[in-house]
């Protein structure tokens, strides 16, 4: 039987890294959706495909795409038709029409299920916009860590100029409004706050303050 931490929130919040921490502490299996949608995002850019007026030839790529994620000394590490993609699927080319075309229902369709195969029989984390309320609305741990969207675009800007990527914290912050705006007006697996997750606000949080909290939250569900 699986055990399943699901975790969601707008961009910016500090998900993936938690995750990532988490799953090394306490030996769970990281499922990244984000970097799924990413990946046929980015092979759709590939081939000259970023709007949602060709949204048939998206849904094939879905249907038609090889991806493997791995994690090497605790990095996680992307793969698309077997070329590492880790650092361009992450680019502003690709964040500016995730949000979009993770909005396509059957695209979701595909990444839900493919996630819950995944899934089966382990004991795994998981963090996104519909992980609490669509994937597994059933998971025995449900998070929903949020912040201020300043904070966030401070957060997302920092990070971009760690990975070398171009652009203004004006720019940044547009991106993450448009992405708030996007997340919870999607008329499937829209962002919302399940009834039964604990809410923990991270704004004038550490990383290692947010860990904490959330593997108390864990830790105490799993006795």
């Amino acid at each position: 039987m699986s055990f399943v931490v699901a975790i969601d929130g707008p961009a910016g919040t500090g998900k993936g890294t938690i995750t990532k921490l988490i799953a090394q502490e306490l030996g769970l299996v990281n499922i990244d959706t984000g970097a799924m949608y990413r990946c046929i995002t980015l092979k759709g850019i590939r081939q000259g495909i970023n709007c949602l007026e060709r949204k048939e030839e998206l849904i094939q790529i879905a249907k038609d795409i090889n991806i493997y994620i791995e994690n090497h000394n605790g990095n996680q590490q992307t793969f698309l038709e077997g070329e590492d993609v880790t650092t361009e699927i992450r680019s502003k080319e690709v964040s500016d029409f995730v949000s979009q075309l993770s909005s396509i229902p059957e695209i979701r369709e595909i990444v839900v299920n493919l996630s819950r195969n995944i899934a089966e029989g382990k004991d795994v984390i998981m963090e996104g916009r519909d992980i609490t309320t669509v994937v597994f609305p059933n998971a025995q741990v449900k998070i929903y860590l949020d912040a201020d969207i300043e904070e966030r675009a401070k957060r997302r800007f920092k990070e971009n100029q760690e990975k070398g990527i171009e652009g203004s914290y004006e720019q940044v912050l547009e991106n993450v409004k448009m992405r708030d705006y996007n997340d919870i007006h999607k008329p499937v697996g829209a962002l919302k706050v399940a009834e039964d997750a604990v809410v923990v606000d991270t704004t004038k949080m550490t990383i290692e303050e947010v860990k904490e909290k959330v593997k108390e939250v864990i830790l105490e569900r799993r006795k």
